[in-house]
């Protein structure tokens, strides 16, 4: 599994730290660690070095990346439902209203997958090394890392509608209700594209090496891994309104509908801010390796590469430890 060490930006000295990175046993998918007094609870087991989270607005589901796996939690409690066998190299989800559809890196496909169940509807061929994908309401997109194009698929049956050029390294993607936003982790920029027809609006620098990127309802905020800041542009017109310090290798990012969440990848926490000014309104430890971030209306959940889990937790509640407030 060499080929994905290098794929996610994760410093190499991660690696060394981790052990056995390709020999370690996948844990089973349905235990769960149940927190001692004081501590967060609802941590939960999955598959091989989880990589990315979804709610689906009942479900968790999350990419087992060397596992070539998804999982699904429930949200309301976190017991598995299902863990379910995709292509090679799982990594992004995103969710069109019935289905889940994932970027496989290491097939150059994507798969789409029924919610209710798990059944496998269609696999497509998706272009070099898919990474991220975001869903416009009616159709996907999907970023090639190496091809540094995104490429649009049709819900309905995985046609491709088109292939766009992007920048460098496409990581992350979002939709903003009109415009789709690219991160380009190798140029430090982000490209946005007109979801209709692909055109190019901009594009727009940030910070060293964005893997993450969220939008707020009026601005979109990157990750920025190699500089451990966020960016803030105003999606209007993709002008910069700040650039503000996180953790070591910031590398996931959501907005709750009133604040910023960040998962500082090696520094084993999640940070939240203000959306406002970017200040930071709270610390709190993770598992190792935060990598992803999700928020299913009450609760937020954070995928550990490196442990193997998930975490769910809230800020008001009295077992969501504070680390540190500044």
């Amino acid at each position: 599994m060499k080929f994905f060490r290098t794929i996610f930006g994760i410093p190499c000295l991660a690696f060394v730290l981790s052990g056995n990175f390709s020999l370690s046993v996948r844990l089973d998918a349905t235990e769960s660690i149940l927190p001692n007094d004081g501590e967060i609870p609802g941590t939960v087991v999955v598959g091989k070095n989880p990589v990315r989270i979804l709610f689906d607005g009942t479900n968790i589901w999350v990419t087992n990346v060397d596992s070539e796996t998804v999982t699904k939690l429930r949200a309301s409690d976190g017991v598995t439902l299902g863990t379910f066998k995709v292509s090679s190299g799982p990594i992004d989800m995103a969710f069109d209203g019935t289905n889940i559809w994932i970027t496989n890196g290491g097939s150059g496909k994507i798969t789409k997958l029924r919610a209710s169940d798990g059944a496998i509807l269609g696999t497509f061929e998706a272009g070099n090394f898919p990474f991220a994908i975001a869903f416009d309401g009616t159709d996907v997109w999907v970023t090639n890392q190496s091809g540094n194009v995104v490429m649009k698929f049709r819900t309905s049956d995985g046609t491709k509608l088109g292939t766009f050029d992007v920048d460098t390294s496409p990581r992350a993607i979002i939709f903003d209700g009109k415009n789709i936003w690219v991160a380009n982790a190798s140029s430090n920029d982000v490209t946005k594209l007109r979801a209709s027809d692909g055109a190019i609006l901009g594009i727009f620098q940030v910070g060293f090496g964005p893997r993450g990127i969220a939008f707020d309802g009026e601005n979109i905020w990157t990750a920025n891994f190699n500089s451990a800041n966020v960016t803030k542009l105003r999606a209007s017109d993709g002008e910069t309104l700040g650039t503000y310090p996180v953790g070591d290798n910031p590398r996931g990012i959501i907005f709750d509908g009133k604040y910023i969440w960040v998962t500082n990848y090696s520094s084993n926490t999640v940070m939240k801010l203000r959306a406002s000014d970017g200040a930071i309104l709270g610390t709190f430890d993770t598992g190792t390796g935060p990598v992803a971030i999700t928020f299913d209306g009450n609760y937020i959940w954070v995928a550990n590469y490196l442990s193997n889990t998930v975490m769910k937790m809230k800020d008001n509640d009295p077992h969501f430890m504070l680390k540190r407030n500044e």
